[in-house]
């Protein structure tokens, strides 16, 4: 008999996680995760670091026929 009280408790659980997912903290998951905070700086970065890259193979066409 316990197996069903235990399935019950997995479906509510189950609901829960689906339907209830709006309330999320992201500030407090980035600080348990240890992600420093840093804005768009990171993103001028790389875009600059990997500028000359953009221009040198982005604008061909691949020999295979895709794209990117």
């Amino acid at each position: 008999m316990g197996r069903g009280r235990a399935k019950a408790k997995q479906v509510k659980v189950a609901r829960q996680l689906k339907y209830n997912t709006g309330n999320t903290d992201l500030d407090r998951l980035k600080d348990e995760l240890g992600v420093p905070d840093s804005g768009d700086d990171s993103y001028d970065e790389l875009a600059e670091k990997y500028a000359d890259y953009a221009d040198d193979y982005g604008t061909e066409p691949r020999k295979d026929g895709t794209s990117g």
